[in-house]
């Protein structure tokens, strides 16, 4: 599973209720977590009845299981089914069952008549269920008047379809047959073998029995899709023509070709990565307009309409999303769907590697687009939330159905893959590759664990001593930062946990694959003690994180510094965006001062890498937006931001429409795009907002090569800005009269960037029938996310908190929380927040970690700018 670039923060509250369950039946007894393993599934056998604009749909579910002790009662999973006949053949006899759902998170039990013996048995189940509206379990969607049906399992949604087993650790074939209307298509997992006419005048549509297959990876989509095929042909890996699909709603069936051209190359980058063919006997890559992501389905991954349907003249941006997701997925149907995790605690190798492909085989695919870089800016980013003392590890526990959401978040993807990165480039590339083909190799349609994963490593690269690097990181929270000091021809390089400014987070130390540089001369130790004295010679340059591909801090002394700031416009990207982090780092420890801040912004903007070279005005901006720049230092970092990215934008030149620079290269068009956000948003740029918005409203008018895709966006929220309330309703009536992923969510984030309190209110009671979830989401993130609009939005949201969790069914509402209220800052706003809504969300207990988190990155914020904002306001004033 990979959620996109903006969608994180923003993952659906399901209408399909897994906190307010109907008809749960309390039983102490039950378990809260994995089942008790007196029971093991062999295959299963569903027939669906799935006529998508009804409310419910039918099935009908057969589960050849094992039985390995007598019982009278079966714990299995089931939610918010209405059960209309279990029973369970043995022997040559039918007894009778009684279906209770025991538990709110989908855990049920099934008492029968009299005991079952240890045998094989094969249970059989009738029963109906409600179609959710949002990605989770079997759901529906009306998109241009016709009514379609997806499926999203992952992590534990299956159970709100069918009764099963629904844990990682069972992988069974799974035959799946669906009844539908006449014409409508059917896609799953292996490929459709007959279509049948039923009596009463539907078709039942007969699929190939699967692989072994764990619940969370089944799919079952039904519709009027359009549903293009091709081949991918043969390699050196595998010797016949691979089936692969496109699938789209009748609405984007004219975006179909990127996806369709593009998907082979990634596919035969992985084969030659993993040395063997396609797992699976065919792939599909299915488009969902409310999936905020996308999921890698074995042979069936399904992704949000706006990643893989690109239209003619994609923005950099949005093609090097696609890339990345596309190859994260695809190389899930490996690692992932071919090997799969024992249990939830290893979910994080499944991403976290995955993530790490997604970068590496996107990169291989279009060099040109530097998807790697992105790789390191997440592991970055998620320095952020492994600084704080609330935490976890990333390998983690799980005890519990509540707690396994909690393992989808930037630990696991961005922490988890800068330390595959880390281990990857110590070990060496082919070392790393054979360890995997290894892996893979031992564990074939099997499971496996972390440490299974580990040893392989280590026995292909004969390097034991790489287990203690990868268990420190993986198996403790917190992020190393490593404090060099020269002496000499030495460098004495001592490590701690680093910590924000007042806070106070347990010590620990780690095995670190470091890798410095000095002048011209690079070397690589494992630290994995406190301090360690290297030799490094020399008086040049230190650089003490070579490609930034190592997942530590480092903090150096101010001769150290002022010769690496100087330098820093021409560092190679990766290196330039870890000096940006360690520098800002520093200073929100309570060390660098802010001058330093400064002068690396000034510096840096000649980088020539669009993502190094405005890395430092974005931390500036984070600033502004958390109102750590006080109103009346706004001119001053306003003209700061002018002038240190206007003259850049000049250099390039700026036209927003169509085609105008479609002759630059990708990163080139990228880093305009981020400067005019800049020089419109920040630096308030009274000229390039002048061109936005002219732009914009001849776009609005109809002219549709007015405006460039890549300032869509920008432009519009200018109008916003500049409008009131009639445009705000104008953009967002535009906006869910389109099915445009692109088009739909960047009108609605423009009306809700506005910045006028009156257009927020009227948003966030905004009742509208075409308004989905996800759209919904969209616009509280952004208001929440927009400096004049970030309090009313944190208050709405605090006073509507349980009405929102009482309709969600809690997969990834741990990233709403932070995304409402994430751009707090103040001491006084966290203690507030946590009275307000810390005994609900204890109560619940859904997105418990992320709330504590949220807390105390506000508290954080609150310390920090009591005891730096006069400082950097006067640096601001300086400079």
């Amino acid at each position: 599973m990979r959620a996109s670039s903006l969608t994180i923060a923003i993952w659906l509250l399901s209408a399909a209720s897994m906190a307010a369950a109907q008809g749960v039946v309390a039983d102490a007894n039950a378990p809260k977590g994995r089942l008790p393993g007196v029971a093991t599934p062999t295959a299963y056998r569903l027939d669906f009845t799935i006529l998508p604009e009804s409310e419910r749909f039918s099935g009908h579910d057969e589960i050849e299981i094992t039985l390995h002790e007598s019982v009278k009662s079966l714990y299995l999973h089931g939610r918010d089914l209405t059960m209309s006949r279990a029973v369970a053949r043995v022997a040559g006899s039918v007894v009778p069952g009684t279906w209770t759902q025991v538990d709110g998170t989908g855990t049920a039990r099934l008492d029968f008549t009299r005991a079952l013996p240890a045998a094989q048995v094969t249970l059989t189940f009738d029963y109906s269920a409600p179609f959710g509206d949002s990605a989770s379990g079997m759901y529906h969607v009306n998109v241009g008047g016709e009514w379609y049906s997806w499926t999203q399992f992952e992590s534990i949604d299956a159970r709100a379809a069918f009764p099963g087993f629904d844990e990682p650790g069972f992988k069974t074939p799974f035959t799946v047959s669906v009844t539908t209307h006449p014409g409508l298509v059917v896609v799953g997992n292996a490929p459709e073998v007959s279509v049948t006419r039923t009596a009463d005048g539907l078709e039942k549509h007969q699929l190939a029995a699967t692989r072994p297959l764990p619940t969370y990876l089944v799919a079952i989509d039904t519709g009027p899709f359009v549903h293009r095929t091709s081949t991918i042909p043969p390699d050196a890996e595998r010797s016949n023509p691979m089936p692969v699909g496109v699938v789209a709603t009748q609405a984007q069936k004219d975006r179909m070709d990127y996806v369709m051209r593009e998907t082979p190359q990634i596919v035969q980058l992985l084969e030659q990565y993993f040395g063997q063919p396609f797992p699976f006997s065919k792939l599909d890559q299915i488009g969902s307009p409310v999936m905020p992501g996308a999921m890698e389905n074995a042979g069936a991954d399904t992704y949000g309409d706006g990643i893989i349907f690109l239209a003619p003249g994609a923005t950099t941006r949005e093609q090097q999303e696609f890339g990345m997701v596309v190859a994260h997925e695809l190389s899930h149907q490996w690692f992932g769907d071919l090997v799969t995790p024992a249990w939830w605690d290893d979910i994080w190798l499944n991403e976290s590697f995955a993530n790490w492909m997604g970068y590496r085989i996107g990169n291989e695919w279009r060099p040109d687009l530097k998807v790697g870089l992105g790789a390191l800016i997440e592991g970055f980013d998620a320095m952020s939330t492994d600084a704080l003392t609330v935490g976890r590890p990333i390998h983690q526990r799980i005890e519990t159905n509540s707690q396994i959401d909690s393992a989808f978040d930037a630990i696991t993807y961005g922490k988890g893959g800068q330390v595959v990165a880390m281990i990857a480039a110590y070990l060496g590339d082919e070392k790393f590759r054979d360890g995997v083909r290894l892996h893979l190799s031992r564990h074939r349609y099997g499971n496996a664990t972390s440490e299974q994963f580990f040893q392989a490593i280590a026995d292909a690269a004969r390097e034991p001593k790489v287990l203690a690097a990868f268990k420190s990181f993986v198996d403790q929270p917190g992020v190393p930062v490593i404090d060099l000091q020269r002496k000499g021809s030495t460098l004495v390089a001592t490590q701690s946990r680093y910590a924000h400014l007042g806070s106070h987070p347990s010590a620990e130390t780690w095995t670190i694959p470091f890798c410095f540089r000095v002048g011209q001369t690079q070397q690589c130790r494992l630290l994995d003690r406190q301090v360690t004295t290297v030799e490094a010679p020399g008086d040049g340059v230190l650089m003490p994180n070579v490609r930034g591909a190592g997942y530590y801090r480092f903090d150096l002394e101010p001769g150290d510094w002022k010769s690496l700031i100087a330098s820093s416009a021409e560092l190679p990207p990766g290196e330039a965006i870890a000096t940006t982090d360690s520098l800002w780092a520093s200073f929100l420890a309570g060390r660098t001062p802010a001058s330093l801040l400064i002068d690396e912004a000034r510096t840096m903007a000649a980088n020539p890498d669009s993502s190094a070279s405005v890395s430092p005005g974005e931390h500036l901006s984070a600033m502004h937006l958390r109102g750590v720049i006080a109103p009346a230092s706004e001119s001053a970092y306003a003209s700061l931001i002018a002038s240190i990215y206007g003259p850049r934008l000049e250099a390039l030149g700026f036209d927003p429409a169509v085609g105008a620079h479609a002759s630059d290269d990708p990163d080139r068009q990228q880093v305009r795009r981020q400067l005019v956000a800049l020089a419109a948003f920040e630096a308030h740029d009274s000229g390039v907002r002048a061109l936005l918005k002219t732009a914009a409203r001849k776009y609005l008018t109809g002219d549709a090569k007015a405006l460039d895709p890549a300032f869509l966006t920008d432009a519009l929220q200018v109008v916003a800005e500049d409008g009131d309330a009639g445009t705000a309703q104008m953009l967002v009536d535009k906006a869910l009269s389109t099915e445009d992923a692109t088009l739909r969510q960047s009108e609605l984030a423009a009306a809700a960037g506005s910045g006028h309190a009156d257009v927020a209110k009227y948003l966030l009671n905004l009742d509208d029938k075409r308004l989905r979830n996800f759209d919904r989401e969209v616009l509280i993130v952004v208001l929440a996310q927009t400096a004049a609009t970030r309090d009313l939005a944190a208050d709405w949201f605090l006073a509507n908190y349980e009405k929102l969790l009482a309709r969600s069914n809690g997969i990834f509402i741990s990233s709403v929380v932070p995304g409402a209220l994430g751009t707090q800052c103040g001491v006084e706003q966290a203690d507030r927040i946590e009275r307000t809504i810390g005994p609900a969300i204890e109560k619940a207990g859904v997105a418990v970690l992320e709330f504590q988190r949220t807390v105390e990155s506000i508290h954080d914020c609150g310390v920090m700018k009591a005891a730096r904002a006069t400082e950097l306001a006067a640096a601001l004033a300086a400079k």
